[in-house]
């Protein structure tokens, strides 16, 4: 088998499940779901780092619910 092949079905499963776990919580949020479910699929880690900064470390600051380290 090719090692292109192995390697694309290695990585396949885990942008599943990045793509599946963005869309589940962007929808009950209310946060573009098919934009971070469609870019999960694209690439990993990065849409999760920017989903997990832009819509819920971010939006939580400004609401005062993160501790900022006092």
């Amino acid at each position: 088998m090719n090692e292109k092949w192995i390697i694309v079905l290695f990585i396949s499963p885990f942008l599943l499940l990045q793509s599946f776990l963005l869309f589940i919580n962007a929808k009950k949020r209310g946060a573009h779901p098919w934009f971070w479910g469609i870019w999960g699929l694209i690439q990993i880690p990065m849409p999760t780092l920017f989903y997990w900064f832009f819509i819920i470390w971010l939006p939580a600051r400004k609401k005062g619910d993160v501790n900022e380290g006092h």
